[in-house]
C-alpha cells in the first residue's frame, strides 16, 4: 500500500531587474512687510531672530541720506519677527560710514560678531567730487547690538575696480565676493580668498564653470557647500536670475537657474537660506521697487517611507516527505495551473501573472509504474503587494534619460489623484509615468508618494515607497 503523499508550497524570494511629466511648483514666496514701497529693499541677510538687510529709506521723514552726486545710498537695518507674519519695525545699523557712503550688502562671520560688508572705496576730498567714480570695495568690523565698529579696509580693495558682495563661508576658511579685477571672464566675477594663518590669500576666479562674459555677483556659500549667485547670461527668465551650483570631486557643477516663482522675468538675486534649505529670502523689483520677498519650499520629502516590496511570482514547491526519504522510489510530478509542469521533489516556478491557480501534485511509483492522479491538490492565490510601486531601473549613467513607471500601483480601493515623485536630489515631479535625468554620479533615493482623491468626508489617504537607484559615470 503506497502512503499519501503530501506536499507543502513555500515562498522563494526572488528579485526581479529591475513621458512627459508635470513639474509642480518648488516653491511658495512673500512679499516681507517691511518693505517700502517708496524706496529699495535688498540683500537680506538671517541674523539670530530677525533678517539684516540694506535699504536706502530715509533715516526719518525729515532726513534723507544722499550722495554728493544726489545718488541715494543704502545703508543697514535690522528687522525681528512678531509672529509668523509681521514684523518689527526696521532699526538702522550705525556706523562711522552710515551718513556719506553706500553701505551694503553684508555678511556675518561664524563668531556672529565680524562682518563683512560693501562700501565705497575712497573716503578722501575726491569722494565729494560729483564726477569722481567712488568705486566699491569690502570692509570688515564688528558688529555688536545694531552698531558696527572697528572698520577697516580688505586688502585686496582698488580705486581702479569694484569689489563687493562678500559671502563668507560657515567654517571662516574662504571669502567669496564679486569684482571686475582683472584677469576675470568679463563683467562681474565671482572670486574667492582662503584664510592662511589669518590672513586672505591672493583672489582666485572660480572659472568658467561658474563665471561667464555676463555679470556674476550677490554670492552667497551656503552651510551645505552649495554656491547661489546672481547672474544676467543668456537662457534664463528675465534679467538677473539666481543660480546654484555645487563643487563635485573638485570641479563646480554647471550651475543650475533656480525655477519659478524665485526667479522671475524682473531682477531676481541675492538670495540666502535656512541651514535645511527649505525657507530663506530673496530680492527682487518684480513690482517695480527693490523689495525682498521670503520662500519656502514646496518639496515634499518623508521622513518614513516604505521600501518598495518587489512584486516576485516565483515559488518553491516541495514535497516534504521526499525531502526526509530520499530513497523512496517515487517521481513527483507538478502542474502549476497555468499549462506548465515540472518533475522533482523539489521544484521551482514563475508564474507571469496574478491569478488563482490550481496546482496538483502527481506521483508515480517506479517499481511499480502505478500513478497517483491529484494526490495532492492546492490552491494558490497570487496577488500584488499592496503598494505603491515604482518600476525603474537599478543603475543608470549620469546624463541619460530614464523612464520611472507607478502604472503597477496596487491600492485596492483607491480612487488615486496624484503619483507625487521625490528623486531625491531636490527635485520632483507629478504624473503616473515620468522622466528623469541626474547629471551626477551617486545613489539616489527616490520616494513615490501616492495621494487619493479627497472623500465625501474630507479624507485624503496617502501611501509611500522608497527605492535606490545607482547614478554611475557613463563609460
Amino acid at each position: 500500500m503506497i502512503k499519501r503523499i503530501f506536499f507543502i508550497l513555500t515562498l522563494s524570494i526572488v528579485l526581479l531587474p529591475g513621458l512627459s511629466a508635470q513639474t509642480p511648483a518648488l516653491y511658495e514666496v512673500s512679499l516681507m512687510s517691511f518693505n517700502r514701497n517708496d524706496f529699495s529693499d535688498i540683500s537680506p541677510v538671517i541674523f539670530k531672530d530677525g533678517i539684516l538687510f540694506c535699504s536706502d529709506r530715509r533715516f526719518s521723514s525729515v532726513v534723507d541720506r544722499t550722495s554728493y552726486d544726489g545718488r541715494r545710498l543704502y545703508n543697514f537695518y535690522v528687522t525681528r519677527a512678531k509672529d509668523s507674519t509681521k514684523w518689527e519695525a526696521p532699526e538702522i545699523v550705525d556706523s562711522e560710514r552710515k551718513t556719506l557712503f553706500n553701505n551694503g550688502p553684508m555678511s556675518i562671520a561664524p563668531d556672529g560678531k565680524t562682518v563683512y560688508f560693501t562700501s565705497e572705496v575712497e573716503t578722501g576730498r575726491a569722494a565729494v567730487r560729483k564726477k569722481f567714480r567712488n568705486r566699491n570695495g569690502i570692509f570688515i568690523g564688528e558688529l555688536s547690538g545694531t552698531q558696527i565698529t572697528g572698520i577697516k579696509p580688505f586688502r585686496y580693495n582698488s580705486p581702479d575696480y569694484e569689489t563687493g558682495h562678500p559671502s563668507i563661508s560657515r567654517d571662516g576658511k574662504y571669502l567669496y565676493f564679486a569684482s571686475d579685477m582683472p584677469g576675470g571672464s568679463g563683467g562681474s566675477d565671482i572670486w574667492y580668498c582662503e584664510n592662511v594663518n589669518g590672513e586672505w590669500s591672493k583672489p582666485v576666479n572660480m572659472g568658467n564653470r561658474v563665471n561667464t562674459s555676463s555679470k556674476e555677483n550677490y554670492p552667497y556659500m551656503h552651510p551645505s557647500g552649495k554656491l547661489y549667485f546672481a547672474s544676467d547670461r543668456p537662457g534664463g527668465k528675465g534679467r538677473l536670475d539666481v543660480y546654484a551650483t555645487t563643487l563635485f570631486n573638485g570641479v563646480w557643477d554647471t550651475p543650475a537657474d533656480l525655477p519659478d516663482p524665485i526667479n522671475s522675468s524682473s531682477d531676481d538675486f541675492a538670495l540666502v537660506a535656512s541651514d535645511n534649505l527649505q525657507d530663506g529670502y530673496f530680492s527682487s523689483n518684480r513690482k517695480a521697487s527693490d523689495d525682498i520677498f521670503s520662500f519656502r519650499s514646496t518639496i515634499i520629502r518623508k521622513l518614513s517611507c516604505d521600501e518598495l516590496v518587489e512584486n516576485s511570482f516565483c515559488y518553491r514547491f516541495t514535497e516534504e516527505n521526499a525531502v526526509k526519504f530520499d530513497t523512496l522510489p517515487f517521481r513527483y510530478q507538478w502542474k502549476f495551473g497555468d499549462g506548465e509542469a515540472m518533475s522533482g521533489a523539489i521544484v521551482e516556478h514563475c508564474y507571469k501573472d496574478p491569478g488563482v491557480y490550481v496546482v496538483q501534485l502527481d506521483v508515480v511509483n517506479l517499481v511499480t509504474g502505478e500513478i497517483l492522479y491529484n494526490e495532492k491538490t492546492d490552491t494558490l492565490i497570487i496577488e500584488k503587494a499592496v503598494q505603491p510601486y515604482i518600476s525603474c531601473p537599478d543603475i543608470a549613467n549620469a546624463g541619460d534619460i530614464i523612464r520611472l513607471d507607478a502604472s503597477e500601483t496596487n491600492l485596492p480601493g483607491w480612487d488615486i489623484d496624484r503619483y507625487y515623485w521625490n528623486f531625491g536630489d531636490e527635485t520632483v515631479s507629478t504624473g503616473e509615468k515620468v522622466n528623469k535625468s541626474f547629471n551626477r554620479p551617486g545613489t539616489y533615493n527616490i520616494q513615490l508618494i501616492v495621494s487619493s482623491a479627497r472623500s465625501p468626508e474630507g479624507t485624503v489617504m496617502e501611501s509611500c515607497v522608497s527605492k535606490n537607484i545607482t547614478v554611475i559615470t557613463a563609460p
